[in-house]
């Protein structure tokens, strides 16, 4: 593979990384420890809400009243093609029954879990989308009780918006609390809720490392990094296009990558140089990490084939993944890594973080390689039966005895053997 840098990314040093997980695992001590009361602690310390940790129906419809029209139109079109495609997703998914001889059949089961915990990111921005993204699919998927939970703006609480987009999504509870204290108070079932058998959703790095300590005593739909987007695009692709695709992504920070692959090198240089007069043009806050993500974190790389593109890509195994290139269905036969891909200029990562359908809960910093993203089969347990007549059951007993043995599992053989003669 012939390949020409021609810009690098150059990481910032993450200090913090490891003490991070240090950190997260004695809050988790505490706060099991401690109960309900030293999660409420911490959200009164780290998020500075001094409110109930649980929404009231009448704050929820509070929220609603006080809502724009417009804004409700718009989460109610995001949420629309949200629940149809996941809801398309759970019946792909069928209960089957085979006969595997005359007398004995086996098949499988999809059942929902009971409880589902969904974390919405706050911070520099307040995710409503991900609140869209992880209730609605948890309930596409039948799950009996879903709560919905996000860190509170300080001492105004959670956003009108995004209380009016978790009940839409429904989610039968609503907490306000963020961080490590909102993933413990879902996984050990505080304030009254019950104990959620799956994590799911985005956040930072505290919340992300939560979710992977906790896990085994619930499940999670994945540990995610941060964020990270690949562009292809050929000569048939728009500079200014591009251009501003990658600093939309770039937009979420200095720990984000954003990566162009292309085999067009007047394609990459005016993307090169159209990329910090975009940059220029955000608000100042936007700018500042829109820049520091294409200072230390963005690439560009020079491919001499479509095939070394492809290549590329399935070996970064981005997160995002666009194509904005000819004969998109080669493209869409041939890539095999990516959390989600979108193809042609006509579409854009975007549209997937917000109203599309497809989940933006993915996979990151590599994980495309043997994940897919969050989908209702996160909330399933695919679950397998089987009976048998005695005459059906006996060839199978046969067979069993006789590799038990071989293993050296006496006992293992010995319930099959009852089988083969039963007691009076």
């Amino acid at each position: 593979m012939t390949l020409l840098r021609l810009k690098s990314a150059t990481p910032p040093g993450r200090e913090h990384s490891e003490a991070v997980p240090a950190a997260v695992a004695g809050m988790l001590r505490e706060i099991e420890a401690g109960g309900a009361a030293r999660a409420l602690a911490y959200a009164r310390d780290l998020d500075g809400w001094q409110g109930d940790p649980v929404l009231t129906e009448a704050a929820i419809e509070a929220a609603s009243a006080r809502l724009d029209p417009q804004v409700k139109a718009d989460l109610r079109f995001a949420h629309g093609n949200i629940r149809r495609f996941a809801e398309a997703q759970r019946a792909t998914l069928t209960d089957m029954e085979i006969e595997m001889a005359p007398g004995f059949r086996a098949g499988q089961r999809s059942i929902p879990v009971a409880a589902a915990g969904c974390y919405a990111p706050g911070g520099r921005f307040s995710h409503v989308a991900s609140a869209l993204m992880t209730v609605t699919t948890a309930r596409a998927a039948g799950v009996g009780q879903i709560i919905a939970c996000s860190p509170p703006r300080g001492s105004q609480g959670l956003a009108d918006e995004m209380v009016f987009a978790m009940r839409l999504a429904g989610a039968d509870r609503i907490l306000c609390m963020g961080g490590v204290q909102a993933m413990a108070s879902l996984a050990f079932g505080f304030f009254g809720l019950p104990r959620a058998d799956v994590l799911a959703g985005p956040g930072n790095a505290w919340v992300a490392e939560a979710k992977r300590q906790l896990f085994g005593r619930v499940g999670i739909d994945m540990v995610a990094g941060p964020t990270d987007s690949l562009i292809i695009a050929d000569s048939s692709a728009m500079p200014a296009t591009v251009a501003w695709d990658m600093v939309g992504q770039m937009e979420h920070g200095a720990d984000s990558p954003v990566w162009l692959v292309t085999d067009d090198r007047g394609l990459a240089e005016a993307v090169m140089e159209l990329i910090p007069g975009l940059i220029a043009t955000l608000p100042a806050a936007n700018a500042a990490s829109a820049r520091a993500a294409w200072d230390h974190m963005a690439e560009v790389t020079l491919c001499e084939t479509r095939e070394e593109m492809a290549q590329l890509s399935d070996r970064y195994a981005p997160e995002h993944l666009h194509v904005q290139a000819r004969d998109l269905d080669w493209w869409l036969a041939r890539l095999t890594a990516y959390g989600s891909l979108f193809l042609g200029a006509e579409t854009t990562v975007a549209f997937g973080d917000k109203a599309a359908g497809p989940n933006h809960v993915l996979p990151t910093s590599g994980a495309a390689r043997y994940t897919g993203g969050l989908s209702v089969f996160k909330f399933l347990k695919t679950v397998t039966w089987q009976r048998a007549t005695a005459s059906a059951a006996r060839p199978v007993a046969e067979v069993t005895a006789r590799i038990s043995r071989l293993e050296g599992m006496e006992a293992h053989a010995r319930t099959a053997d009852i089988r083969l003669d039963p007691p009076a």
